[in-house]
């Protein structure tokens, strides 16, 4: 979350992406940072044990959410 708040002081558009275990402490730690509406996007939880094609489908899948977040 640190660097996606310092990519957005300096103006520049950002996304955090975690896993869906992680949703709020994004939120407490983008409150926390003066950042609450940076933009996140959640993937399916675990990840550490997936197979590589998994990863590339939740890839596929938060793709579209990422570039909308980056874009608008």
């Amino acid at each position: 979350m640190h660097d996606i708040v310092d990519l957005e002081r300096r103006g520049l558009p950002g996304v955090f992406v975690a896993s869906a275990e992680f949703v709020d402490a994004a939120i407490a730690q983008s409150n926390a940072l003066g950042f609450p509406d940076v933009a996140r996007v959640f993937t399916p939880h675990p990840i550490q044990d997936r197979t590589d094609d998994e990863m590339r489908a939740y890839a596929d899948l938060a793709y579209d959410a990422i570039v909308a977040s980056i874009t608008t």
